[in-house]
């Protein structure tokens, strides 16, 4: 059998399928199956801001429903820390009952939440984290650069304050997505050329250290919108992805396989052994999977992996690094095939 062993950001996996972050994740008996089931790594089902906040609320209005403005302070301290608890628990018994690398998912919108849960899941003993940047910008005054500079300053606050590797999972709404992933995710001294405007009045960009992110999850699956024409309410769309959604993802892990200092997870739409071979020769280093589980179970990780072994046998290929970005654009000798000219040939007809 071919050798189907990778890297992640440093992290040994026997294969390169991870189970994403979702509710198939968010207990210690989750985690447990989807590594019996071949997992190579599992992300955690995020830890959202949201969730401590709601806690710290009801304790605050207890609080100042009792009429002491001390304990109220006391209990919304007190339920800050223990929101994330449960999660931080989660961590620690996940790395308890299994073998394989353990990564927490963290979801914030507030500048302290990210560092602080960063340093609190790294003492947990979580093995990477994952921030699931889920920003969608709907301000009619928000300029493009003040979103990609908030994405930056979560990226390069939590890299200084944590040892562990860290992964970016966002989404493809970006004007200038290439130019984007690799600020996001190379190492540079910051220089007057590079400023990122966020440093404040008086600020100098000579001396910083910019941290960039490990690994870039490619791409981050927003929840999908709909309305009711019947009882003219909006509600949720489809929540699976399909086949059809990768093709985004694998364009642009093509695009920066070899270009960002990065390890590629590719992740939406991968739902069988050809989407995970697509996206390995594009160049993806892993490949997180998550509606295929949910439609046909944990058995699919060992179906997807025969599958890929298969065809790397049919092929000749002995590891996944004798072929993984032999088809991303670095190492094509027709790049312009991964950018208009494929619009032209599709539409005007031109072979």
């Amino acid at each position: 059998m071919p050798d189907l062993s990778t890297n992640y950001m440093g992290l040994k996996l026997s294969n390169p399928l991870i189970v994403a972050s979702s509710s198939l994740t968010g207990s210690v008996e989750g985690v447990k199956r989807c590594a019996a089931a071949g997992a190579a790594a599992v992300v955690l089902k995020s830890l959202f801001e949201e969730q401590i906040e709601a806690e710290t609320a009801a304790l605050s209005g207890y609080a100042d429903y009792a009429g002491h403005c001390e304990a109220g302070e006391y209990l919304q301290n007190f339920g800050a820390e223990l929101g994330p608890r449960e999660y931080l628990k989660l961590v620690e018994d996940a790395k308890r009952a299994v073998q394989v690398p353990v990564i927490a998912s963290l979801n914030c919108y507030t500048d302290k939440s990210w560092v602080d849960y960063a340093r609190k899941l790294e003492a947990a003993g979580a093995d990477a984290i994952e921030l699931n940047i889920a920003l969608l910008p709907v301000g009619t005054r928000q300029p493009c650069s003040a979103v990609e500079e908030t994405c930056l300053r979560i990226v390069h606050d939590v890299k200084s304050l944590v040892r562990i590797p860290v992964a970016v999972k966002i989404g493809p709404y970006f004007s200038s997505l290439a130019h984007f992933a690799r600020k996001l995710c190379n190492d540079v001294m910051e220089g007057p050329e590079f400023s990122v405007g966020w440093c404040g009045p008086g600020a100098t960009t000579k001396t910083t250290r910019w941290r960039g992110a490990d690994g870039l999850v490619l791409f981050n699956r927003f929840y999908q919108f709909d309305i009711d024409i019947e009882r003219l309410t909006t509600t949720a769309g489809n929540p699976y992805s399909t086949p059809a959604e990768m093709h985004t993802a694998l364009r642009w892990i093509s695009l920066l396989a070899g270009r960002v200092d990065a390890h590629l997870a590719a992740t939406t739409g991968i739902h069988d052994g050809s989407d995970a071979v697509k996206q390995l020769l594009a160049g993806a280093h892993v490949l997180q999977l998550c509606s295929t589980l949910y439609e046909n179970g944990l058995g699919r990780i060992e179906e997807i992996l025969a599958q890929i072994g298969a065809w790397m046998q049919a092929q000749g290929f002995e590891k996944l690094d004798e072929f993984r970005g032999h088809l991303s654009q670095a190492r094509s000798k027709q790049p312009k095939e991964y950018e208009r000219l494929q619009y032209i040939k599709l539409f005007v007809g031109i072979e």
